[in-house]
């Protein structure tokens, strides 16, 4: 082994670590750094991760870091929430971090309903929207953090079997 594989199986290790952070950290990229680091493994050690996996995870990567962003506006918009709900939950998540844990819980349900008075909306519809921006994320989190549990199973595994 030389010096600079190791140095990229730090990395991909502590991308991986980082990446199911960043699935319930809404300020990390949860998926993408887990696929960095599968990447990485299949840079260094191509045969112990399939060109499908790698291209399946991929996909999926895009496809939740895509659905991460725009979920939470259309679940919004369904239950007819305008765009200061939308807003005030982002807000929401923002100020949430620096009241962790239960802020990040909270935060958005507090921005969305704020968002939707500030709109001019009854307290009723008001809490049906924030209730749905909460779901959403909660959906969106769940899918992230699934996701990057599977591609660090993926990245361990093949690290394992380059090591034995």
């Amino acid at each position: 082994m030389t010096i600079l594989f190791i140095i990229l199986v730090i990395i991909a290790i502590v991308a991986a670590i980082v990446g199911i952070l960043g699935a319930i950290l809404p300020v990390l990229p949860g998926p993408p750094l887990n696929f960095a680091a599968l990447f990485l493994v299949f840079c260094c050690r191509p045969n112990t991760v399939s060109l499908t996996v790698l291209i399946v995870m991929l996909i999926l990567t895009v496809l939740v870091t895509v659905l991460d962003y725009i979920a939470p506006a259309i679940v919004t918009k369904m239950g007819g929430g305008s765009s200061y709900a939308t807003k005030g939950s982002i807000l929401g998540v923002i100020a949430g971090l620096f009241f962790m844990p239960l802020g990040l819980i909270f935060g958005p349900i507090i921005g969305a309903f704020i968002g939707e008075l500030l709109h001019g909306s009854a307290v009723t519809h008001s809490l049906k929207v924030a209730a749905l921006s909460f779901i959403s994320f909660l959906l969106t989190t769940g899918f992230k953090l699934l996701l990057s549990l599977v591609i660090t199973y993926y990245t361990f595994a093949a690290l394992w079997q380059s090591a034995s």
